[in-house]
């Protein structure tokens, strides 16, 4: 067993296909390699780990906001202790959540409750290029995933002209001075051209302590975790105001559905959920007024949520999802304001 993780950070705004690039990831690795997936979701339930594919692989999921947020960075420091202290993988890859500023993440990897665990390897930024010129202009996250990504994938390639492609490399060119970009659509890439994944070149050994640390208790975890929160330059704000609701369905037609995804108003960034008719399972996914309902492959038993939609989007448009799901077959189940979150603690 190796004694340190090689860790991947996948970043990209709502919809731009994370989850997809994952699971390109996952099948490219060797049977035998001990991996661990760190999934973080805005809303208050997690939908894309129930799409990650692969058996026998740690999954840890955190929802309800962004892991380099205030909000639930305590969730997340304590999950890589215990992956430090008990799990020990050879890779863990964290997919974060659309809005998430990754500024910090490297610090967090370096706190010396991990005993040098953790080598931080890349960070691939995956653009979604029918929606990214648009979702630049409005969304900080997305100008703060340029600053720390180191590879660029540009997904969705089929649905943009190559005058669209060039304009998105060369707004990310003023970012980074020589940037590597992969064009491709459903993040399919020959992952035999990615020196990142070259897991021998990653197999550190010797980084770590010879002799595994003495676990901390809950209290003594609890306090340092505090105490670090309090660092003046960690970055606690996120850097957009989003809000995400959860809408149960209680009908049986998916023409209820398609009503509703012609209704939404333009500013519902990201819809996502899986549902159901006549006990088949469809994925209901909506990017920025384009949306689609797919078969799934998936069984009932499978899936934690059915019939369960989360909605991200600003306050207003929130609002006005609630105007438009008024009708008796919807049900609102919490609205989610991380950072009203933050300003409480």
């Amino acid at each position: 067993m190796n004694e340190q993780t090689v860790v991947f950070l996948i970043t990209g705004f709502l919809g731009s296909g994370k989850t997809t690039f994952l699971n390109r990831i996952i099948d490219h690795l060797p049977e035998d390699i001990k991996l661990t997936i760190l999934m973080n979701e805005f809303g208050e339930i997690g939908i894309d780990g129930t799409l990650v594919e692969g058996e026998d692989i740690d999954m840890m999921e955190i929802s309800r906001g962004s892991i380099f947020c205030v909000c639930v960075k305590t969730d997340f420091i304590k999950g890589l202790y215990e992956l430090n202290a008990k799990i020990k993988p050879d890779i863990l890859i964290i997919e974060s959540t659309g809005v998430a500023n990754p500024a910090d993440l490297k610090r967090d990897l370096k706190l010396p409750i991990f005993n040098n665990r953790f080598t931080f390897t890349e960070q691939f930024c995956i653009i979604d290029a029918a929606h990214f010129l648009e979702a630049f202009e409005v969304f900080a996250s997305v100008e703060k995933q340029l600053l720390t990504s180191t590879v660029f994938i540009l997904n969705k390639c089929d649905l943009v002209q190559k005058e669209t492609l060039e304009k998105i490399k060369n707004l990310v060119r003023e970012y980074h001075p020589d940037p590597q970009f992969f064009e491709t659509s459903y993040a399919e890439i020959d992952f035999g051209s990615f020196s990142f994944l070259d897991l021998k070149k990653h197999s550190i050994v010797n980084g770590a302590s010879d002799t595994a640390p003495e676990l901390l208790s809950t209290k003594e975890l609890d306090d340092f975790i505090s105490k670090s929160l309090g660092n003046p330059e960690l970055e606690t704000t996120p850097p957009d105001q989003l809000a995400s609701v959860i809408y149960i369905w209680h009908g049986d037609n998916l023409d209820d559905i398609r009503e509703m995804a012609k209704s939404l108003p333009t500013d519902v960034v990201r819809a996502k959920g899986f549902v159901q008719e006549n006990n088949l399972i469809h994925l209901f996914s909506y990017v920025m007024g384009d949306w689609t309902i797919e078969p799934s492959s998936m069984d009932a038993s499978e899936i934690k949520h059915i019939n369960m939609i989360v909605f991200i989007g600003s306050f207003a448009a929130l609002k006005a999802v609630a105007n438009t799901l008024s009708a008796p077959n919807w049900s609102a189940r919490e609205v989610l304001q991380p950072f009203e979150q933050i300003s409480n603690i």
